[in-house]
């Protein structure tokens, strides 16, 4: 399974937001990471179509999470930002060639495809299992509590000069 880095770029930012008392900008989370700040709007604006994050226009403005973070899995921002396809699919490649199998005799996916299948679904369930509750959680446990509180701090400490006007194409 191959993800795109804005999956991690996205995770980062929804575990980030669950520290912020008021709308964090774009440029703000992609100065705190330290990324292209049009391509972390990207990422946002992915995470705003799924409905994951609301962007709030005006000088105060920015993005916040839309529900609470125990109601976001990984799962909804890997397909927010990937796509929800799976990771396999299958060409019927056995109804190929010389020795092709005929259509009406592959009543059930080949063996590579229900291990696919399978795999695919195994991966899923583990991301719907961790919420990004879980996630800011774990920065918790890893790095000590100051960790997201000083996160919260910095982030609320805008710089002078911040223009914040939410989502930006």
């Amino acid at each position: 399974m191959k993800l795109s880095g804005g999956v991690e770029w996205a995770l980062h930012c929804c575990v980030v937001l669950t520290t912020a008392t008021e709308p964090v900008p774009a440029a703000r989370l992609a100065e705190l990471h330290d990324v292209s700040g049009s391509y972390l709007a990207k990422q946002l604006q992915a995470l705003s179509r799924a409905g994951l994050v609301t962007s709030v226009q005006g000088k105060a403005g920015g993005y916040v999470l839309t529900r609470s973070p125990e109601l976001i899995t990984m799962l909804d921002v890997v397909a927010a930002v990937d796509g929800a396809q799976p990771a396999f699919v299958c060409t019927e490649i056995r109804q190929r060639g010389p020795l092709a199998t005929p259509q009406e005799a592959c009543t059930r996916p080949c063996p590579i495809a229900r291990a696919m299948a399978g795999a695919d679904a195994a991966w899923r369930a583990a991301l719907q299992a961790i919420s990004i509750a879980d996630l800011a959680s774990s920065v918790d446990d890893d790095y000590g509590p100051a960790a997201l509180a000083g996160l919260g701090t910095w982030l609320a400490a805008r710089h002078e000069g911040d223009t914040a006007t939410g989502e930006q194409s």
